[in-house]
């Protein structure tokens, strides 16, 4: 009885599909055509989620913006950005009817923070400026969190789904630097030339620069594990060759700083340095520089080297604020954030708004030959005087604490862990964090789905080792008096 309703079903299901395949085509209506696609995605997000969050993952490197392309007015990635959303309100249904995710998620010391991030950017967003823009910010900022975030936890409960999270999005990345590089060079591999031949699939070269950085101590970590195959250790092998190759053809200098501070902060890693004595040498040197800056910055006047095509002459050039037009206009829009920081301190002028409210607080002597009043000429470069423009102080004080936060978290699982395979994991997703953290201070790209998946993603790596990977206090100590009796 039960085959005979299954099979007088499946019948309604064809003849509807099939009714509906004709009815597009006579009409010409093509998007009929998509309906079994969409049925086989909403399956998927109710029965088998996980496989969707690699979909995505798998996708985000070649994921297209629609406002950059041109087709829309819509600044909306395809086909990540409507799978998200899709997955933020299942989270959403599943939450109200009491089918939620494990509990130990909600209620870890880092979901409190990211709790205390979204409830203030909620609140700046009813005190916006353009209180439209920023509800679509935070609404962008909930499906990536959601997804990428609490659900991933849950699915990194196991740990064979790292690496295939890592790989989802890795090997992607590889056909993306490949194209970048074979476009590259048919223009002699020159600077000017580097700032967009990774479009449209990146934006710009600092973001595409940023996330190889992410993915650069990943990788690395990924080669260091010893349970693999000889033939995928072959492949990442040659993955990591791409990588770096595309990693220095990007010309993005911020990049690379975050690599090398990366590394210093793995060299603290293996000499057990506890995380205190680290911020504590960071405050210190903080000190240092605001009491020195008058001479620092003659000092940094005096560096005349432009950005060039020459990789030491490119280097040199970070420092110069003299006459370098990127620096410069980077200061001058650190520079409007502050100044729109002062008028309104406390909740800033709404999440997303920078880049349309920013004009006005430009001063003439600030300006340089790229500056715009358009609002199309991007945000405030960087991801703490970002949200302190638009959400005032508390904005970027949570940004530090969510830092801290996770830092904290990593360097205590790095000492506790006596497995080799997960510390190596712990090491790796955290650099790959910092490197983005670092290059934070000099610019944000948090609103794109390139670097907010491995974000959040890694994250959740780090909260799902410690919630399901290590034994806690009461755990090693039933495990010794279970061995002792």
């Amino acid at each position: 009885m039960t085959n005979a309703i299954t099979l007088r079903w499946l019948y309604i299901a064809s003849g509807a599909f099939i009714a509906l395949f004709a009815t597009g085509l006579y009409f010409d209506i093509p998007y009929f055509l998509l309906i079994p696609a969409a049925l086989v995605v909403l399956w998927t997000a109710f029965f088998k989620l996980e496989h969707l969050l690699m979909f995505i993952v798998f996708f985000t490197p070649l994921s297209i913006n629609l406002e950059e392309m041109e087709v829309a007015g819509v600044g909306m990635y395809l086909p990540t950005e409507p799978l998200l959303f899709g997955i933020l309100l299942l989270f959403i249904f599943k939450l109200l009817t009491g089918k939620s995710i494990d509990k130990k998620i909600f209620r870890h010391p880092v979901s409190y923070v990211i709790y205390a991030y979204l409830a203030w950017m909620t609140l700046t967003c009813i005190t916006s400026e353009l209180p439209i823009v920023s509800l679509k910010f935070l609404l962008t900022r909930m499906w990536f969190i959601a997804s990428f975030y609490f659900i991933a936890t849950h699915v990194f409960s196991n740990p064979g789904k790292i690496r295939t999270y890592f790989l989802c999005y890795i090997l992607p990345l590889m056909a993306v630097i490949i194209y970048t590089v074979t476009r590259h060079a048919q223009y002699g591999f020159d600077k000017d030339s580097s700032h967009w031949v990774m479009e449209p699939l990146f934006k710009d070269h600092t973001s595409y620069g940023a996330v190889l950085a992410m993915f650069f101590p990943v990788l690395i970590g990924m080669l260091m594990t010893r349970k693999m195959n000889l033939l995928l250790r072959v492949i990442l092998a040659i993955c990591f060759i791409i990588l770096t190759t595309g990693l220095v053809l990007s010309y993005t200098r911020a990049a690379w700083i975050s690599i090398l501070g990366a590394a210093g902060i793995l060299s603290m890693l293996l000499l057990k340095v506890k995380l205190r004595t680290l911020l504590a040498a960071i405050v210190m040197i903080a000190a240092f520089l605001a009491i020195g800056w008058e001479d620092i910055s003659i000092s940094l006047q005096q560096n005349k080297q432009e950005s060039s095509d020459k990789l030491d002459e490119h280097v040199s050039s970070i420092s110069n604020v003299s006459s370098d037009a990127s620096n410069l206009e980077r200061l001058n829009r650190w520079n409007c954030a502050y100044e729109m920081f002062k008028e309104r301190p406390v909740v800033g002028w709404g999440p997303g708004t920078y880049q349309f409210v920013y004009a006005p607080f430009q001063r003439s002597k600030d300006r340089t030959i790229i500056s715009t009043n358009q609002g199309d000429g991007g945000n405030a470069h960087s991801e703490y005087l970002g949200p302190l423009s638009e959400q005032g102080f508390p904005g970027t004080i949570l940004v530090l604490v969510l830092l801290y936060t996770i830092s904290s978290l990593s360097f205590r699982l790095f000492y506790q862990l006596d497995d080799f395979h997960l510390k190596t994991i712990v090491a790796s997703v955290y650099l790959g964090l910092m490197t983005y953290f670092i290059h934070g201070v000099l610019n944000n790209y948090l609103d794109t789905d390139k670097a907010s998946i491995p974000f959040w993603g890694f994250m959740a790596i780090l909260v799902a080792i410690d919630i399901y990977h290590t034994k806690k206090p009461e755990q090693k100590e039933q495990h010794a008096e279970h061995i002792s009796s």
